[in-house]
């Protein structure tokens, strides 16, 4: 690209000021910088109508993506939109604590001639099933369905058009799949003499294959992965809430299972999924229902199969008609598969580093699907770019891509940084979310009717919390029948058919998700 031509600093910030101009709410960026000069009036923010549009945040590690997800998160809850962000490292816990004032913030604020305050955000802090500090998010096995649980397990096309039918023989024979040792026992039966007939009759399952997926459960299950997969399950609209005028951020705390990465990506996929099944059409808004942070998000791209980036790609392209705004967050554009990254409409691309070849051909690819500029190398500006420091291009109130430009961010109001584990863990039991999901409970499953049916019997536990002293830590089981301890539901009628061969087989079929649902 040839270099920048000449252009008046009067010009360019009106003409970024005019670029980025909106009618609406907004979301606010940060000023525009040309020549390394930044200039206060050229205003660059995303109309909040245009994030539903989708977006990509991407850079180097330490060049400021996290700090842009927390000034952005800041925006959207001032005017009222509910936000989900996985915080992988802990750092996103200070949007719950104002910001202590320092030089660099101070002076960031002066440089880029704004009213800066300390503030901080109403924040509701969740865990995967109750591992690590946070209200306990957990997915019965049967609504996870096969396809993301294939993808968790690693499995192979064989080995997930084989969950598909133990996923179909569950729901035709009202056997719910609560949990890994359910899913286990269902998979034994099912190879064993008791359950051959049956699963012939669908299609069959090979020895081998069976002990294939036999054992990644155990190692899940060994690595705790079985924490997360139970009841009561997480109802997604339960992030779409607000406190007075500002929309609540839901936290997902990850330091804890950092070690499991398909796990949690695969379930931030799930939580996408079920908002698209659960909300209702609604079409264009002012701003959005939910704008939902995708961190780290090449890791739930890796080793994904074809049919699995086609169902991704649909859930994004088709989510937004809920209301819904997904921004990706990753370190280099080409972590995103080209058919979601075409979604992708706002884009914050923070510095790259062209140290290997693969950076290389990621910053000429970068660099291609940028609208045409004067005022800048882009090339050379993508490994230029200070910390805290963007090339931005979004779409405007209209549609249209909007300038490309060299933006200083906003500095945060509420904290850098991460707060004490122990003022996370006492916010989260204070959610009023806690008293519903901090307990797992247990129904009637698979374990226990298949048990009945071979005249085993199941025993019974009672419940602990999470994070009560002397709470058991998740171990595998081995035993047909044998189950974590979890809290006897309540009954009721309603409950009592639900519980049915007929109501769980209906619920089974519903709550499959929109994975498949795209299927078909």
């Amino acid at each position: 690209m040839a270099d920048a031509a000449p252009t008046a600093p009067a010009d360019f910030a009106a003409r970024i000021r005019e670029g980025y101009a909106a009618e609406g709410a907004v979301v606010g960026l940060g000023r525009g910088v040309l020549d390394g000069t930044t200039h206060p009036d050229a205003v660059v923010q995303i109309p909040a109508a245009m994030c539903n549009r989708h977006g990509l945040i991407a850079g180097a590690t330490g060049t400021g993506k996290t700090v842009s997800l927390q000034v952005m998160a800041e925006q959207l809850s001032a005017i009222g939109v509910p936000v989900f962000a996985a915080d992988m490292k802990g750092d996103l816990s200070g949007l719950a604590a104002p910001a202590v004032p320092n030089d660099r913030l101070t002076g960031r604020a002066t440089e880029l001639g704004i009213t800066w305050t300390p503030a901080a955000c109403p924040v509701t802090f969740l865990s995967l099933g109750g591992v690590g500090p946070g209200v306990p998010v957990r997915a019965p096995v049967t609504a996870f369905g096969p396809e993301l649980l294939a993808k968790v397990l690693g499995s192979n096309e064989t080995q997930r058009s084989s969950l598909a039918l133990v996923f179909r023989y569950a729901d035709e024979h009202g056997l719910p799949l609560l949990d890994l040792t359910d899913l286990r026992d269902l998979l034994h039966y099912l190879t064993g003499d008791e359950g051959k007939a049956d699963l012939k009759a669908i299609g069959g399952v090979s020895t081998a294959t069976a002990g294939v997926l036999l054992r990644s459960i155990s190692e899940l299950e060994g690595q705790g992965g079985d924490a997360f997969f139970g009841e009561p399950e997480f109802a997604v609209t339960d992030l779409l809430r607000t406190e007075g005028d500002k929309g609540v951020i839901s936290c997902l705390e990850l330091p804890a299972v950092q070690t499991e990465p398909k796990l949690f990506s695969t379930f931030l996929m799930w939580m996408l999924a079920e908002l698209f099944e659960t909300l209702p059409e609604v079409g264009d808004l002012a701003q959005p229902k939910l704008v939902f942070f995708f961190d780290e998000a090449h890791l739930l791209f890796e080793d994904a199969s074809d049919e699995f980036l086609d169902q991704v790609a649909q859930t994004v392209r088709l989510i937004r008609s809920k209301g819904v705004g997904v921004f990706f967050v990753t370190q280099l554009p080409d972590d995103v598969p080209d058919v979601v990254l075409a979604q992708l409409g706002n884009r914050v691309q923070h510095a790259l580093r062209a140290h290997t070849p693969r950076d290389a051909k990621a910053l000429k690819a970068a660099v291609s699907t940028y609208p045409t500029t004067e005022d800048y190398d882009l090339e050379k500006a993508l490994t230029e770019l200070g910390t805290g420091e963007a090339i931005v291009t979004i779409l405007s109130e209209k549609g249209a891509p909007t300038p490309v430009v060299w933006t200083k961010m906003l500095p945060p109001s509420s904290f850098l940084g991460a707060l004490d584990p122990a003022v996370v863990k006492a916010a989260g039991e204070a959610s009023p979310l806690w008293p519903t999901y901090s307990v797992e409970i247990d129904r009637e499953s698979a374990t226990e009717l298949l048990a009945a049916k071979m005249g085993v019997p199941a025993p019974t536990t009672t419940a602990t919390a999470p994070g009560a002293e002397g709470a058991p830590k998740p171990k595998p089981t081995v035993k047909t029948g044998s189950k974590k301890a979890k809290k006897k539901p309540d009954t009721s009628p309603v409950t009592d058919y639900l519980k049915s061969r007929e109501g769980r087989s209906m619920l089974n079929t519903i709550a499959r998700g929109v994975f498949s649902m795209l299927k078909k």
